[in-house]
């Protein structure tokens, strides 16, 4: 029997100000640090905003990112030419998930598996892009969505 009570990955993670306040975090994190601050210590408060509406809405929460004009392909050429390396992908990601564990975001087995893989193809999707001699997607391309995958929801006693 299918359960239709299953939150989304937003839901679960705590919702848009959860995701705020982790992008927050992540970022204080990422300007101190000698890996990826060269990338980043030129952006704006903005981009902070930014980039949690479009993770939250890609977690099944508001289309705040889309209502606000922003496209899977504009955040796909945000990247282009920025030329990301593995290392700088990889401490992105572990700075990403200790901000997570600081803040305290859901740590069952399946949220987990669930936001790892969406950050794990995020990440290698964005070294792509930043590499790449021309964005081979189309301008149309729809928002990512992610779920839960094969877990088929958290673990709920």
């Amino acid at each position: 029997m299918e359960n239709h009570n299953i939150p989304t990955l937003y839901e679960w993670a705590g919702g848009l100000e959860t995701i705020k306040t982790l992008i927050t975090r992540f970022y204080d994190k990422v300007v101190e640090d000698d890996t990826l601050k060269g990338l980043f210590q030129h952006m704006s408060e903005q981009h902070q905003i930014n980039v949690a509406h479009f993770i939250s809405e890609v977690l099944g929460g508001p289309k705040l990112y889309t209502e606000n004009g922003g496209s899977h392909f504009g955040m796909v050429k945000k990247h282009f030419q920025k030329h990301i390396s593995e290392p700088q992908r990889k401490r992105w990601m572990d700075l990403l998930l200790q901000a997570a564990d600081e803040l305290k975001l859901p740590d069952d087995p399946e949220f987990r598996s669930a936001f790892v893989s969406y950050l794990e193809w995020g990440t290698r999707l964005a070294v792509i892009n930043s590499n790449a001699e021309e964005i081979a997607m189309d301008t149309h391309e729809p928002m990512p969505k992610w779920g839960w995958g094969e877990t088929g929801g958290p673990y709920q006693p």
